[in-house]
């Protein structure tokens, strides 16, 4: 099976079910649920980075996944939904999904943050028909209530992505290849 085993598929289709099993997202109680875990991340990060609390206030647009789970064993993904605020208030609520492949054994789940720092940012993510996280994005990884690994206030990048909170054993937490997708509760 060109070097996949049969152990191997059962395994990740197990992972997969698993992440499409987790209550990270929109429940029977439709916006409501989604939107006091956005409230709690809000508060999160308000009261951990005060880097980032500065970011957020000068946004045009700020995305909240509250939790994000990801496993793998050989092939992986990842799974976690969120709501998309400006001025904040929700606009809209979006998923993120991730498929990967490779050396790789585990789960882990995270928490992150996208601050689209242009109104053109905003705009472009809003009006695509699944966003892919890529090469515009820059990575401010809070460490010590502060951002680390980049100076946010002088950076050109569009979007600055803020990742915390990560429990479990998958080694680091990237969002390039996430694809983020307007849902409906």
């Amino acid at each position: 099976m060109n070097g996949l085993s049969r152990r191997n598929i059962i395994l990740s289709g197990g992972a997969v079910l698993g992440l499409a099993a987790c209550g990270n997202g929109v429940g029977g109680q439709g916006g409501a649920r989604l939107d006091a875990r956005v409230d709690a991340t809000r508060d999160y990060v308000r009261a951990n980075f005060p880097g980032a609390t500065a970011e957020i206030a000068n946004a045009a647009g700020v995305l909240y996944m509250p939790v994000v789970t990801e496993a793998g064993f050989g092939f992986g993904g990842a799974y976690g939904r969120g709501a998309l605020r400006i001025n904040d208030v929700t606009v809209d609520y979006y998923s993120a999904t991730q498929a990967s492949w490779g050396l790789q054994i585990g789960a882990q789940q995270y928490s992150h943050v996208l601050v689209f720092r242009t109104p053109e940012a905003l705009s472009k993510f809003r009006a695509a028909d699944g966003w892919a996280a890529g090469t515009d994005i820059v990575y401010a990884l809070p460490d010590g209530g502060a951002a680390a690994g980049i100076e946010t206030t002088t950076t050109l990048s569009p979007v600055v992505a803020y990742v915390f909170g990560q429990s479990g054993f998958i080694a680091g937490a990237t969002l390039n290849g996430t694809k983020y997708s307007r849902i409906i509760p």
